[in-house]
């Protein structure tokens, strides 16, 4: 199995250099054409990526052999369609893509409630997706809480090349000086964004099961969802077509609960996610062994 997950992207940033490029002159379709034979590289010569996913595929979702070893090769193909939008989206370009939301109106119940919102999400879909059709239609503000732990050089090429993200980042910090902006932003009647589903080291965790596996979740977004005067609910942003997107809400929580409540219910609508969008798994180390 992979190591533990630390935070950083793997992609170089050649690979970011092909695909601005293509977008760029050719727009949506040839990057995703050349999606396949990148996925097909990562399949066959990066064991280190394969092997949690096809494990996932196989051991988790209990899919037979030759239909893990499919999904496998198309997750990475979806992993790769994800980050093309991504890049699509900071290019200005979002006009691309098509949304439906799912329970739209408990956004906008959030919103006009004046005390901000905090949005719990996983690494199941496309994150960006989400918030940009959020910022454009629900909210003009939305606060993305995330490790600052980017490679430097993909970082400084991003932003020249597109303008870098359109969403205000908050840097997880030792000092928590974080959870100050946290409230801040909820105070100010924004959105919060945190991903939910991945520890770092050291850190304080919630253990759950997930579908029938034992997995530990970080406690923090859960301890910030339980203590701030904020409603929650969970979204996600999945792609159900190449131009067309499918985001959603559940219903807000705006009793006080504690984080292992909290973290219970996220657990639920995270495995029905996964169910509903197999190939978006995106968790490309040892999940399930933290």
């Amino acid at each position: 199995m992979s190591k533990k997950w630390d935070g950083k992207s793997k992609a170089g940033v050649l690979g970011y250099q092909i695909f601005i490029v293509a977008i760029k002159t050719f727009g949506l379709y040839l990057p995703y054409f050349l999606l396949y034979f990148t996925a097909a590289y990562y399949y066959l010569f990066v064991p280190k990526a394969k092997k949690p996913i096809l494990w996932f595929y196989k051991n988790v979702l209990k899919y037979p052999h030759l239909k893990a070893h499919l999904m496998t090769y198309k997750n990475f193909v979806s992993f790769g369609k994800t980050l093309i939008d991504r890049i699509i989206f900071q290019l200005g370009q979002g006009e691309k893509f098509t949304f439906e939301c799912e329970n739209k109106h408990y956004l906008v119940e959030m919103r006009d409630n004046g005390k901000g919102g905090i949005l719990l999400s996983a690494h199941v879909g496309n994150w960006e997706t989400a918030g940009n059709m959020l910022k454009d239609q629900i909210t003009s503000k939305i606060n993305v809480v995330m490790l600052d732990a980017e490679v430097e050089a993909i970082k400084e090429y991003m932003q020249k090349s597109t303008g870098g993200s359109r969403f205000n980042i908050i840097p997880i910090k030792d000092d928590l000086s974080h959870v100050i902006k946290i409230k801040m932003a909820l105070d100010n009647n924004e959105f919060v964004a945190i991903h939910a589903d991945r520890i770092v080291p050291d850190s304080k965790t919630i253990e759950c099961n997930l579908l029938g596996q034992t997995i530990k979740l970080p406690a923090g977004p859960f301890i910030i969802a339980s203590k701030f005067n904020a409603p929650v609910t969970f979204v996600y942003s999945n792609k159900e077509s190449n131009t067309h997107y499918h985001l959603s809400a559940t219903k807000p929580i705006y009793d006080k609960m504690t984080p292992e409540a909290i973290a219970g219910m996220y657990v639920a609508e995270l495995e029905r996610k996964v169910k509903l969008y197999p190939d978006q798994w995106f968790n490309y180390f040892d999940y399930f062994a933290q």
